[in-house]
């Protein structure tokens, strides 16, 4: 960890030096405490408080005329796009090196979880980021902090000042204590329990590509409920000579794609029982005929 700035120099430069550092709203003890959170004591905090600037406070400050640079100088987004960059490339060569034994595949579907919007927002909740973040009076009483979309974006402005101000080891550092720590053990048994981690869509295609089957086919079977609560219930068939066949699973969601990942999941779960079951056998052959009381109750939910 870098040392840390004297407090009375961080007080100097959130009230005082460029634009960035003319710093109202947020305290030095805030920002010691977020330091603390992240591990990583900023020489130039500057940066930091860039990184916490959402564009509508840049827009609002140049529009009062508190602000001379323009508002890409003086809001997150370059950080972000940084930030985004360096965390892509952290990850991949921790994985990279954690996991000789993993293929390319392999390799790129963790990384997209490690990365994704909604585990960086995760991250960002976890360190409270939210609290620290400069937002414009109107966006703050929208609750736009709360949001995992501006959460994930500010993370990944942090990391990019973090490697501005320290290079890639403390980012390092960063990645293996808040965005590895706790995950990347739970992903490797999801992948070795083939569920490709969330995407489930994507599992059952490949497995019934690794035995020769076919490929699934999705079908809406029901929609119902307001605008506002949409249900669907899919069903996926598996695909022979160009021909819906059997269906394998049925699944519900919120949303098309929802109910479709639902219905992998189920699939995939009915695939490898059968597998289990009889090994030796042809797995979709041997297929018992599907459940229908099961498919009755989906649709029975679904239509609440």
């Amino acid at each position: 960890m870098v040392p840390p700035t004297p407090a009375s120099e961080k007080s100097r430069k959130y009230g005082h030096g460029n634009s960035v550092g003319r710093f109202r709203g947020l305290l030095t003890a805030d920002i010691n405490q977020l330091e603390s959170a992240i591990g990583y004591s900023f020489a130039n905090p500057d940066l930091l408080v860039r990184a916490l600037t959402h564009r509508s406070l840049a827009n609002e400050r140049v529009l009062e005329g508190n602000e001379k640079e323009p508002p890409a100088a003086a809001d997150n987004e370059r950080l972000e796009f940084l930030g985004d960059a360096v965390l892509g490339l952290v990850v991949a060569e921790a994985m990279f090196l954690l996991h000789p034994e993993w293929r390319e595949g392999e390799l790129t579907r963790v990384r997209a979880q490690l990365v994704s919007r909604q585990h960086m927002a995760e991250v960002a909740a976890h360190l409270d980021l939210g609290r620290h973040l400069r937002l414009s009076k109107g966006e703050d009483r929208s609750g736009l902090r709360r949001k995992n979309t501006v959460l994930s974006n500010t993370m990944e402005a942090v990391i990019g000042a973090v490697f501005l101000d320290g290079g890639l080891d403390p980012v390092r550092a960063f990645v293996r204590r808040h965005v590895m720590a706790g995950v990347v053990e739970k992903l490797a048994r999801d992948l070795r329990s083939g569920a490709a981690l969330g995407n489930y869509k994507s599992a059952l295609q490949e497995h019934l590509q690794a035995i020769r089957a076919g490929m699934p086919v999705y079908r809406v079977k029901s929609e119902s409920g307001p605008d506002h609560r949409k249900r669907f219930l899919v069903e996926v068939r598996l695909r022979a000579e160009g021909e819906p066949g059997k269906p394998l699973a049925r699944g519900t969601g919120s949303t098309k794609k929802l109910a479709e990942q639902d219905a992998a999941r189920r699939a995939l779960a009915r695939l490898t029982a059968e597998e289990e079951r009889s090994p030796a056998g042809d797995t979709i052959e041997s297929l018992r005929p599907a459940d229908e009381g099961l498919f009755a109750e989906q649709e029975e939910q679904a239509a609440q």
